[in-house]
């Protein structure tokens, strides 16, 4: 029999419509209940394609016998991390100062007032690895409420006024002045005392991409001439594309690898790691001038197109790390267990002999490429899921392929171009991983942004006009079905013909990220309009003027008892981040002062030290960068399908100056409805002449139509980076 959670539209939450537990969703019906009986909440939050929720649920929460427990003495609820960020970062909070970690699924008991008094993560169903037992913790939670209810609220109401101190809410930070360029120093020492010269990254396995640092160090390079962070993020960024963190068969990139080689992965694939990667790897090439960063992200959005993109536009969220066994022939069950188990990473794995089996005589060629080995290739398997499959990483390179096999260059890399697409067609008969096909505004908008700088900067790719439309017709779509208009207010998610739950600040941040990168690809005023109007709305709801900080939430829903300012740049970059960089960069573009004012609040918040916390806010110290670039602007004019207007895009484009803005003029009647906005371009169209104007704090030097001259221009301009902002 389905529970409650059977109407609703959340793919985590279906997939507990049918536990014995009597599920509630977040929201008055189970709060009422728990106060009308005066019973503990035990609130359980996850998302649909994490392995570990996965794995206490079938141990938990479809037994019968831990159903009968939790129904019995407490009222429980369950929320989707990723439709109720709000939820999770208030639990969170008190998970990880209470227990010194945190993660999914969380695990959290209640007061009926809804303070937390217990948490943890996983809880297995026998005491293991250092964890009790899942129904011995609900046994001893329901005779301390029992018998001490009334001491665990008081306590409850002390652990609350603690976190309600160090989350930042109603808390007025003591200014101080923008950190200067010395941070940018500070934080790339900071960076190499815990870099890994050896595989790339940071720090010991487990390794997580963390694109927001290879962001900073980039721009560290490029406006403080920091050589060495430049090598840390092509390192880092090549040593992952090699790994077994990279999907090699289908691109795309996984959610982290539990070895310090980045050679095995936790297999679920995020949407936004997708975006972030991509756009690192496209200023990586900027940086770098090395088209194997351009090839990596090339690949990454072809598997976007193909897997994660809506009929109608939009991006799904994620794609699950379990998977049905493969019954292939010639492979057999991955554990010896029967097809239809489930495992983590079914879907990815290879046995030799299945490879050589649909390669035939290129099966070594491949196998050397790929680290394909008859015993298997998994290094850190702790738990013995990869025992006798392979994961394929680059373990060689063409070129040592090419010698090794006796072939070409040429053949060498046809047939490995060739083997990947029949491994690809072949994996495409195996049952897929779950997919989450609900659409989240911000994750959208950081995948809007990345299609658009991605059509930007990758010029001669045969690809771009398609990540172009690609692009446009994600943005459409959510103009029309998640931007209220009238109430000047985004929601968070759309699923199932249905979209709801007003949205959060990273919502409202990141779309106006991909607004004002679709803007600069464009040169369509809409987006820019828009981007305006996003942003405007951000500030009004979520900017506490007090600091200069950014609440998560509104504070209108008072259910969520705390308002939580966070600044971690994680596996998604913080509001507060993309909301700078947003400001700064309206502020380039139509001169408002406004908008500089309001970054530079929220940079006076973090004072000059900011670089020491460069671990945690990575994004934001990047920030620091932009802020002292100095105001540029370049304008590129001519059509957009121009021989002529594509060669000054391309000189453009080789350069990395991420402290500048661009500004598209493709048409007289583009040139038209710009000057409404921006009338600093007014006059700049001409019969529509290629040509670039670079301009300074809106002062523009005389165009350059010859792409030579204009690159000495840019590069004379590069190599004084780093002036102050005045």
């Amino acid at each position: 029999m389905s529970n409650r959670l059977a109407v609703e539209r959340s793919p985590y939450l279906l997939q507990h419509a049918g536990n014995p537990v009597d599920w509630y969703p977040w929201g008055d019906e189970a709060f009422e209940r728990a106060r009308a009986e005066n019973k503990p909440i035990f609130l359980s939050i996850g998302y649909s394609t994490c392995h570990w929720c996965h794995v206490m649920a079938h141990e938990s929460f479809e037994a019968p016998e831990t159903a009968a427990v939790l129904n019995r003495y407490f009222i429980s609820i369950k929320v989707d991390r990723e439709e109720r960020p709000d939820v999770d970062r208030v639990y969170m909070l008190f998970v990880q100062s209470t227990t010194g970690a945190g993660g999914w699924p969380m695990s959290v008991w209640l007061t009926p007032e809804l303070k937390p008094f217990f948490g943890g993560t996983y809880f297995p169903p026998v005491s293991r690895w250092g964890r009790p037992a899942f129904a011995d913790v609900l046994q001893q939670i329901a005779g301390s409420w029992a018998t001490e209810g009334v001491a665990i609220r008081a306590t409850a109401d002390d652990v609350l006024d603690r976190l309600r101190e160090t989350s930042g809410a109603g808390t007025a930070a003591d200014s101080a002045p923008v950190a200067g360029m010395d941070a940018l120093t500070t934080g790339v020492e900071t960076c190499a005392a815990a870099f890994d010269a050896r595989h790339g990254g940071f720090g010991a396995a487990p390794k997580f991409p963390r694109p927001s640092e290879l962001i900073f160090l980039l721009h560290a390079h490029a406006l403080a001439g920091q050589d060495h962070a430049r090598t840390m993020a092509l390192d880092t960024l090549r040593a992952m594309s090699h790994g077994g963190i990279r999907d090699q068969i289908g691109g795309g990139f996984h959610r982290y690898s539990v070895d310090a080689e980045w050679r095995v992965p936790h297999f679920e694939k995020m949407l936004y790691d997708q975006a972030q990667l991509v756009v690192a790897c496209v200023e990586a090439a900027q940086a770098s001038g090395d088209t194997y960063y351009s090839t990596v992200a090339e690949d990454t959005l072809r598997y976007v197109v193909r897997d994660m993109t809506a009929p109608d536009g939009g991006f799904y969220s994620a794609e699950d790390a379990d998977s049905l066994v493969p019954d292939a022939p010639g492979a057999g069950p991955v554990d010896g267990k029967g097809p239809r188990d489930k495992r983590e990473g079914a879907f990815y794995v290879w046995t030799k002999g299945e490879v050589a089996r649909l390669l035939g005589a290129d099966e070594p060629l491949v196998s050397r490429r790929f680290g394909i080995e008859r015993t298997g290739n998994a290094l850190a398997d702790p738990q013995g899921e990869f025992e006798g499959v392979n994961i394929p990483y680059i373990a060689a390179s063409v070129e040592d392929v090419a010698a090794h096999s006796g072939r070409s260059m040429d053949v060498t890399t046809e047939t490995l171009a060739r083997a990947r697409q029949v491994l690809h067609a072949a994996r495409d008969e195996r049952q897929r991983p779950h997919r989450d096909d609900k659409i989240l505004t911000g994750w959208n908008g950081l995948m809007v942004a990345a299609f658009a700088r991605s059509a930007r900067v990758l010029v001669d790719s045969p690809s771009r006009s398609e990540w172009h439309r690609v692009a446009e017709r994600a943005a459409d779509w959510m103009q029309r079905v998640l931007w209220q208009r009238e109430r000047r207010r985004l929601f968070r998610r759309h699923r199932d013909g249905e979209s709801a739950i007003d949205a959060y600040c990273e919502d409202y941040a990141f779309l106006a990220w991909g607004l004002l990168e679709l803007f600069q690809l464009t040169g369509d005023v809409r987006w820019l309009t828009w981007a305006t109007d996003v942003t405007r709305a951000q500030l009004a709801l979520f900017f506490d003027p007090g600091d200069g900080g950014w609440f998560s939430t509104t504070g209108d829903d008072a259910s969520i008892l705390l308002r939580v300012k966070e600044d971690y740049d994680g596996a998604e970059p913080a509001a507060a981040s993309v909301s700078v960089r947003n400001l700064i960069t309206l502020g380039r573009l139509t001169g408002d002062a406004e908008f500089d004012d309001y970054a530079g609040r929220t940079l006076e918040r973090y004072g000059p030290h900011i670089g020491r916390a460069v671990r945690v806010m990575p994004l934001m110290v990047a920030n620091v960068a932009l802020w002292h670039g100095g105001d540029m602007q370049i304008v590129i004019v001519g059509p957009a399908d121009a021989t002529s207007t594509r060669a000054l895009e391309r000189v453009v484009a080789a350069r990395h100056l991420p402290w500048a803005v661009v500004v598209r003029v493709p048409s007289a009647e583009a040139a038209a409805a710009l000057e409404t906005v921006l009338p600093w371009v007014d006059g700049m169209w001409q019969d529509g002449v290629a040509r670039v104007f670079v301009c300074d704090g809106f002062t523009c030097q005389a165009p350059e139509s010859d792409p030579d001259a204009l690159g000495r221009l840019l590069d004379a301009i590069v190599s004084r980076s780093g002036r102050s902002k005045s």
